[in-house]
């Protein structure tokens, strides 16, 4: 992290001639619990190490200037135009979201470089948001964290045009060391679940994004809606399994029934994790993951290789698909030991398939957002 701060302030510096507060944000890998926050249900992710770094001074030039450093390209708006820009379907729209919410009576220079790869279902986009916020002149320390998490999920709701629930943000402000964190997502409070010793935790990227992924995230939204009408509840949150007989469409039962099911799992596996049961905190992702295939709809054809690939290999708890679904990340839970048999076994298996590589990230929990100098 120390060395990733440095690079960030050695690059802003070069760009614009000025010494940075340099601010951090992680990604995430939901251990389980998916697509049931925007149903007002549990969910339970850790923070990640590997995050957006930002790097910010004001100007006195009036404009605000952006450059992210992956992409080696930057642009520049006058801060009095700032409420009238439209988005412009690219990365800038994370940024323009969440700046125009924070008032700027200065200009500012704003440096991006993230760690977290984009399209993997680790949510690059949610720490952007977050570390652009904290660029911008959020106050961290004084400011509710709650009220961040809020404006940055507004931003990619109303600006980029997502649909997204809370999670995302959530676990990004409050992620903890060395813990998963269960978020309720109708109260909007949390607690830390301590993740057992000697546990690894794998996320394997498929490399692979089919295009429906966006229109098909938008439909499920619809239906877990128009379950939820059905059944006359707010939200599938407060819908239970005896009710869902109620539901005459055979599509709209099944998005319901893992919803209702899913919420479900993520309270028993808290309870296994707290008493460091991992072959039932594995058994759940297994179950979540054909919950997420069968019913829900939302899986992929090498998403599913990967998980069935990998309950199959010793040291192996369990594994599922994590984030919105149609490619991106499996998230795989291991014996520590077997790391290594796990990664080249899986790596053997896809390659032979599919001609490709996935790609490994071995991530621990972490804590949230900070500013780091």
């Amino acid at each position: 992290m120390a060395i990733t701060a440095q690079l960030v302030i050695e690059a802003f510096e070069k760009r614009f001639n000025a010494t940075p507060d340099v601010f951090r944000a992680p990604g995430r890998v939901n251990l389980i619990g998916e697509h049931t926050d925007y149903n007002l249900g549990f969910v339970c992710p850790i923070a990640i190490d590997f995050a957006c770094y930002t790097a910010s001074a004001p100007n006195r030039d009036g404009v605000l200037r952006v450059f992210s450093l992956n992409l080696d390209e930057g642009r520049e708006w006058p801060i009095d135009r700032l409420a009238s820009l439209v988005p412009a379907k690219d990365w800038t729209d994370y940024v323009i979201g969440v700046i125009r919410q924070i008032p700027m009576a200065r200009g500012r220079d704003i440096l991006i470089y993230s760690t977290v790869p984009v399209g993997s279902g680790l949510s690059s986009s949610a720490a952007l948001e977050v570390s652009t916020a904290l660029a911008a002149g959020w106050d961290l320390e004084h400011a509710p964290r709650l009220d961040l998490v809020k404006l940055c999920r507004r931003a990619e709701n109303e600006f980029v045009g997502v649909p997204c629930g809370i999670m995302d943000q959530y676990i990004s402000v409050f992620g903890q060391d060395g813990s998963a964190v269960k978020i309720d997502c109708r109260s909007l409070d949390h607690e830390a679940v301590a993740l057992p010793a000697g546990l690894a935790i794998v996320a394997v990227n498929s490399l692979v994004k089919h295009e429906l992924s966006q229109g098909a995230y938008r439909d499920r939204v619809a239906e877990c809606g128009r379950a939820a009408a059905t059944l006359g509840v707010e939200s599938l949150r407060d819908a239970s399994l005896d009710a869902l007989s109620r539901i005459t469409d055979p599509i709209i039962l099944q998005r319901a029934r893992h919803v209702v099911t899913e919420d479900l799992r993520v309270e028993q596996f808290v309870a296994a994790c707290r008493s460091g049961d991992v072959g039932a905190m594995g058994r759940l992702f297994v179950e979540s993951h054909r919950s997420l295939q069968h019913d829900y709809e939302v899986s992929c054809e090498e998403l599913d290789f990967l998980v069935d690939h990998a309950i199959r290999i010793e040291g192996v708890h369990g594994a599922r698909m994590t984030g919105g679904g149609f490619g991106g990340c499996t998230v795989n839970l291991l014996q520590a030991s077997a790391v290594d048999l796990f990664e080249s076994s899986i790596r053997d298996a896809y390659q032979l398939r599919y001609g490709i590589d996935p790609a490994f990230y071995r991530v621990k929990a972490t804590a949230g957002a900070s500013k780091l100098s």
